[in-house]
């Protein structure tokens, strides 16, 4: 049984607002049109974030991106979660899986970053952040978005090797939080190399702009760029790095809220566990993650392990944990017939629910192809996943799955 905070209603306003907002930025712009030649003043172009404006003493930065994914899956699409899915009916499914507005820039000076993103389709104010980053070392964000806490989670789902997340996605990811964070890259000589991130977080979920008690959700994550090559977020080497570019990364968490689950929506509960009470569920979980490309190659993979103690039923305890691993290649640099855009990935999940039963676990393997018409902007992904769910009182469950998306940037 799930518990989702959502207003739809809220969500409807803030965008309403932000639209009325961004309204009065482009009539302050056609203002200026009318006392001034803005051809000396604005440089307007398309880049990768979508359309530009900017000045041309670079002191405001205007972007405006859209995103539209369009699935095509069968027998269902989202991952199953109990026993009773495995005999649930087909329904075939066609949809618009994602319909994003991003817009992005800087104001005032080139570090001092803003950024919202709205999910058209289910009327969700997604994020919304201010960043200070005039220094490498040492930068600030305020408001809300996805937590660094996973590698798979905080790739966006348009830069992604596969579909989707893997099947851990939902029991391990922090999802997305309101809070305050300090984050920067330490690049010393050689292996002295780091990336850090910290914050403090509501730890009640996407919208929820208070805490449910007086206990904050705290998050850490230290990166080590071992070869002092920095990895961005991303699936796929469309770089095609020419040199080994490996991380290593460590991450932390710890909560205490009504939820033991996060996703898109806000706060949840996974299956087993009841709808809490405010300072119901006491969360620890962390993370050892490592990644990896080189020429074409690439390479993620996550190790979790989750503690959820329920604090009004004498500290009862349960441990999660889960895996994956994956990789992908363009085999076209070895074999001559192979399409240039064509890139093959593989995954693998495992995830035990409650790790005392070790009878009982979940497992998902997946291969997907990617073509890229112009890189993770407009590219066509297709896979193949099998699943199987093993519990100690019912016989073992397994099943196959088809999905094709097509996602597009604007």
């Amino acid at each position: 049984m799930y518990l989702y905070k959502t207003n739809k209603t809220v969500s409807i306003s803030k965008f309403l607002w932000t639209f009325l907002m961004l309204l009065i930025g482009l009539n302050g712009m056609a203002q200026l049109e009318k006392e001034k030649d803005t051809t000396k003043l604005i440089n307007v172009s398309y880049g990768k974030k979508g359309i530009e404006l900017r000045t041309r003493d670079d002191k405001f930065l205007f972007q405006l991106q859209s995103r539209l994914q369009f699935r095509f899956s069968t027998p269902n699409d989202t991952d199953p979660l109990t026993y009773d899915d495995y005999s649930q009916d087909t329904k075939t499914t066609f949809k618009i899986n994602r319909a994003r507005l991003k817009v992005g820039g800087h104001a005032f000076h080139p570090w001092l970053k803003y950024y919202w993103e709205y999910e058209l389709s289910q009327s969700n104010l997604l994020d919304f952040r201010l960043m200070v980053e005039k220094w490498e070392w040492l930068s600030f964000k305020a408001g809300q978005w996805k937590v660094e806490y996973t590698r798979e989670r905080f790739i966006s789902s348009g830069e992604q090797q596969t579909v989707d997340r893997s099947l851990i996605n939902r029991p391990f990811t922090a999802d997305r939080q309101m809070g305050v964070e300090v984050y920067g890259h330490l690049k010393g000589a050689g292996i002295a190399d780091f990336n850090y991130w910290a914050a403090a977080l509501t730890g009640t979920g996407r919208g929820n702009t208070a805490n449910d008690d007086g206990n904050l959700m705290y998050f850490g994550r230290a990166q080590w760029n071992f070869l002092g090559r920095f990895l961005d977020f991303e699936g796929s080497d469309l770089e095609f790095h020419e040199k080994p570019t490996p991380i290593i990364a460590i991450s932390g968490l710890t909560n205490r809220s009504p939820y033991t689950r996060f996703s898109q929506s806000g706060g949840g509960s996974l299956e087993g566990f009841e709808n809490g009470l405010p300072g119901q569920y006491r969360v620890n979980q962390w993370n050892i993650e490592s990644a990896f490309m080189y020429r074409g190659f690439s390479w993620q993979s996550e190790l979790h392990t989750k503690k959820i103690i329920d604090k009004l039923n004498f500290d009862d305890t349960t441990t999660l944990r889960g895996y994956y691993v994956q990789a992908g290649y363009f085999f076209n640099n070895v074999v001559e017939w192979w399409p240039k855009k064509l890139e093959m990935a593989a995954r693998h999940a495992g995830y035990r629910p409650d790790n005392s039963i070790k009878q009982n676990s979940q497992e998902e393997t997946t291969i997907a192809f990617n073509w890229f018409f112009n890189g993770h902007k407009n590219k066509l992904t297709s896979e193949v996943s099998y699943f199987s769910f093993q519990d100690k009182t019912l016989p073992l469950e397994q099943g196959w799955r088809f999905r094709i998306q097509w996602d597009i940037s604007l």
